[in-house]
């Protein structure tokens, strides 16, 4: 497992490096990505060779094993021979070959677990390095918001009262001025120039024109039903129309008061 502690280490470091010169965290992931791809082009480099070690030791162990056969062979070709001495020689080599081929095959079943180890830990690892991938459009889009309302709240938190938002409110503040100051010289225009008789003649006229339309409005709304025929509120407007240079004269008030009163 020293091959991953070390690869582990080296992405650490180079992990934390990056990130404390992040000037621009697109790029540091992509280089992440980089150095795992990298570190993982090294570490299945690493479990290869460990495989292959472990397929020698059990080619080994299966040589040692077959050799030990061969002098058992031996062994009984020389039994049938007669020649003990040979068979015993031969019991030996083969004694010796089996002891050699139980000793790789131990070696060999402790070697086949720490590289089953080291390959579920290299999954791990490119499992890891495809989740690393998935993530990284998420976090860089998560970035580039961030870095919009930052730059939002720059923005805004650069406009101070005497911004051209300020300059907007004093421009309209200035308009309205000149409206009024506007309406005021017409008012004065009107009031104080030409013939006053005249335009005092103009407001009595604006005003019965008015009048009229009161007149008007009230024979509509009885037209319509809205309002009884000769009601008060009509009799009332209607009145109300008059100037009061509009009186009766004073002997047409003496003669109907004394047929009243004969």
């Amino acid at each position: 497992m020293g091959i991953f502690d070390r690869l582990s280490s080296l992405l650490r470091s180079n992990i934390n490096d990056l990130i404390s010169r992040a000037e621009d965290p697109e790029k540091m992931l992509t280089q992440i990505l980089v150095d795992m791809r990298s570190q993982l082009v090294k570490a299945k480099q690493q479990v290869a060779s460990a495989i292959a070690d472990e397929k020698r030791l059990r080619d080994q162990a299966d040589g040692e094993y077959r050799q030990a056969q061969d002098w058992e062979q031996k062994a009984i070709l020389a039994v049938r021979e007669g020649r003990d001495d040979m068979a015993k020689q031969a019991l030996m080599r083969q004694g010796e070959h089996m002891s050699h081929a139980q000793q790789l095959e131990q070696t060999w079943e402790q070697h086949r677990l720490e590289t089953e180890k080291l390959k579920n830990s290299l999954r791990d690892l490119n499992d890891k390095i495809e989740e690393a991938k998935r993530k990284k459009n998420l976090l860089v889009a998560r970035q580039r918001r961030a870095q919009a309302q930052k730059r939002i709240a720059e923005t805004m938190s650069s406009m101070s009262e005497k911004s051209a938002f300020d300059a907007f409110a004093r421009m309209e503040e200035r308009i309205e001025q000149n409206e009024r100051q506007l309406k005021a010289s017409i008012e004065i225009d009107e009031e104080f120039s030409g013939d006053t008789l005249a335009n005092q003649f103009k407001q009595l006229e604006r005003g019965a024109a008015a009048g009229t339309v009161d007149v008007q409005l009230l024979a509509l709304k009885q037209k319509m039903g809205m309002l009884p025929a000769g009601s008060a509120a009509e009799k009332k407007q209607l009145g109300a129309g008059r100037s009061d240079e509009e009186t009766v004269p004073a002997e047409i008030e003496h003669d109907a008061d004394e047929k009243k009163n004969p």
